[in-house]
């Protein structure tokens, strides 16, 4: 697999992408995804640059789009939420854990949301500047998809993924 990555004289050459590369990139997931979602370019590095190819990837992104349609649906009134099964503790199963919505936000951003679903699986490359940004948002479990309330506008954060990705 080749990627184009920037040389010494600021030029785009192709260079071969290492099996390393994969795995320094999966390893970094994180860190890596904060740095294209701020702007870093992929080309300037091989880890970025095999980040930034996972994450373009149609199967991806259709992952992506999937997860936000499933909260706009999970948000919505009491007949479409998922149910999560009793505990039972003469079995010794227990509840399934999950991480409690902030579910007026979605319900008020839900257009949004769905249209941000609706560009991951378009046809067509997108840039992976709004993919990092729509995989942070869905990753950070202390973010406005998971509180009910605090200093992040779900909804500013939504445009500025959508302009992103029709960029």
């Amino acid at each position: 697999m080749f990627v184009l990555l920037d040389d010494d004289l600021g030029r785009l050459t192709l260079r071969r992408l290492r099996p390393w590369h994969r795995v320094l990139a999966r390893a970094l997931a994180g860190h890596l995804d904060r740095q294209l979602a701020d702007g870093a370019r992929p080309e300037s590095n091989a880890i970025l640059a095999a980040r930034a190819m996972f994450l373009t990837s149609t199967a991806y992104r259709q992952l992506l789009a999937a997860s936000l349609r499933r909260m706009v649906v999970a948000s919505g009134s009491a007949e479409t939420r998922p149910r999560v099964a009793a505990a039972r503790s003469s079995a010794g199963v227990a509840r399934q854990p999950h991480v409690p919505l902030g579910r007026d936000r979605i319900v008020t951003s839900a257009s949004g949301l769905a249209g941000l679903a609706g560009v991951l699986t378009g046809p067509g490359p997108v840039p992976v500047r709004g993919v990092a940004m729509v995989n942070q948002l869905l990753a950070d479990g202390a973010g406005p998809l998971y509180r009910a309330s605090g200093p992040d506008d779900l909804n500013a954060i939504v445009g500025r993924a959508s302009q992103e990705l029709i960029r």
